[in-house]
């Protein structure tokens, strides 16, 4: 196969992902937010941004303004919570996708883990996928540092950490972490090792 005719599929694969036309077979697998992701966090603060809103053309003063352009900015972060059908995390024959991140090369996945960690005793559980190659060399398409202003701005569903490790909290999600790490594992094996 060419590098155009990949490229080509992995744009198709990646427009079927993202458009949730993909079937959960062959081609792969992805993951929207589930249906209790948090969007009362959106609800809530564009609720009191409108509030405040109001109260400013009804005369508030700058702490209406404020709290106006706090919450509004707070809400328009979690805007893709309320996105339910849109893919943010899934995996194909090329590698692994992420929503605002790329399309990670099988070749350069080290390690695949699920981590529990607590925080002020919150649980969190993330998938981490460890990298063993450097990011530039890793991504088979880089959308990270081409991220528009206006989606940089809105909840990503990824981190980096400097030693090349990606952390997808897994919270957002709905599903049971366990089953989501299995799927990456089972993809992982089936089309990592093709590629040696």
């Amino acid at each position: 196969m060419s590098k155009a005719e990949r490229d080509g599929g992995i744009a198709e694969a990646v427009f079927r992902m993202m458009s949730g036309q993909a079937t959960q077979g062959l081609e792969g697998f992805y993951f929207a937010y589930g249906r209790d992701a948090g969007e009362f966090r959106f609800y809530v603060c564009a609720f009191v941004a409108l509030a405040a809103l109001a109260a400013l053309f009804m005369g508030g003063g700058p702490i209406a303004a404020v709290l106006a352009v706090f919450f509004g900015g707070v809400a328009y972060h979690f805007f893709p919570l309320i996105e339910k059908s849109k893919a943010r995390i899934g995996a194909g024959q090329y590698g692994i996708f992420i929503d605002g991140f790329g399309i990670i090369d099988w070749r350069a996945v080290k390690a695949i883990k699920l981590r529990r960690f607590a925080v002020r005793s919150i649980d969190n559980i993330e998938l981490h996928i460890e990298l063993s190659k450097p990011l530039d060399q890793a991504l088979l398409q880089d959308w990270h540092k081409s991220l528009p202003l206006f989606r940089a701005l809105m909840m990503l569903p990824w981190k980096m950490t400097p030693d090349g490790v990606v952390r997808i909290p897994l919270e957002p999600f709905g599903r049971d972490p366990n089953h989501i790490h299995a799927r990456f594992m089972q993809t992982w094996r089936l089309f990592g090792r093709s590629f040696g």
